[in-house]
């Protein structure tokens, strides 16, 4: 990782989170990256490597009336060209020592069962053992609803 450095992003980091598009799933917009920042218990790390980002990961804090606050790792994303030099790793021990100065009680992520790279990462970086799972889920319709 020599010459790679991890900044958490903040709402002044918004045009650089917007370069970094190539990163995620979809280009990040600017009403969707301001509501993400908008919300106190959304984080954001970028691994830059010389001016060009490299890789990110985000977390969400998860709190319940009857449970201690956890960090959901949302997504955690290396350019090609950078995999292979631990920035993945990197990345998720730094939210995940994120998580331990908020007071979360653990961290966890979904991952598929066949991504043997995100499984060999997240063991890496000190994941315990899988547990078996179900995950469900309701797509609704995109829309600008909750972006002003």
């Amino acid at each position: 990782m020599d010459g790679v450095r991890l900044e958490r992003m903040s709402p002044d980091d918004l045009p650089r989170v917007l370069a970094a598009a190539e990163l995620f799933d979809d280009a990040p917009t600017d009403a969707l990256t301001r509501r993400f920042f908008a919300e106190p218990g959304h984080h954001l790390i970028v691994a830059f490597d010389g001016s060009e980002a490299a890789g990110f990961v985000s977390g969400v804090e998860v709190a319940h009336p009857d449970k201690p606050v956890e960090m959901f790792l949302n997504e955690l994303g290396v350019r090609d060209a950078s995999r292979g030099r631990g920035i993945g790793r990197a990345l998720v021990e730094a939210l995940r020592d994120l998580a331990i100065e908020r007071g979360c009680a653990g961290m966890w992520v979904l991952t598929e069962d066949g991504n043997e790279a995100a499984l060999r990462t997240y063991r890496a970086a000190g994941a315990g053992a899988p547990s078996p799972q179900v995950m469900l889920e309701w797509e609704f319709p995109v829309t600008d609803r909750g972006l002003t």
